[in-house]
């Protein structure tokens, strides 16, 4: 932050205080001592999420909890678990800086999670996510598990 008096790069806060959606921050300049304001405003930049279609939509963060919770129906799972499994895939992605995610990635740190959490609901989010459309595919993934396990 450049002094406005003599153009120095070097200031220490001296008071930090909210004030309407931002941050308002007084400083002294190292060199000159000379103390001014400056104001902070937080970058919420939206996660973006490119459909298979290839059409963008906004990140959901309710839509994700209800498909976990329909993948959860009568599983003992509570919903304070589906919000922290969703507060962590939020995080995760914001850790990468990515401004744009596919369906594909959600699903898949869905599907890791889930895996953790509980086995039925795993397989039910999977069955939909990966549109099995055999009793092969069901097996397969249960087997996979299986083996998991052992």
């Amino acid at each position: 932050m450049k002094c406005p008096e003599c153009g120095f790069e070097d200031s220490k806060v001296i008071d930090s205080r909210p004030a309407e959606n931002k941050i308002r921050r007084r400083r002294e300049c190292l060199k000159c001592k000379a103390r001014f304001t400056t104001y902070e405003i937080v970058e919420n930049v939206p996660l973006m999420v490119i459909k298979k279609d290839n059409t963008l939509e906004p990140f959901d963060r309710d839509k994700l909890i209800n498909r976990l919770a329909r993948a959860t129906v009568k599983r003992p799972v509570t919903i304070e678990q589906l919000e922290n499994t969703v507060e962590d895939i939020v995080n995760e992605l914001k850790n990468q800086f990515k401004r744009e995610v596919t369906s594909d990635e959600i699903g898949e740190l869905v599907l890791r999670r889930l895996k953790k959490l509980d086995k039925v609901a795993y397989i039910r989010f999977a069955s939909v996510y990966r549109d099995f459309n055999d009793i092969e595919s069901f097996v397969r993934i249960i087997s996979e598990l299986s083996e998991e396990q052992e």
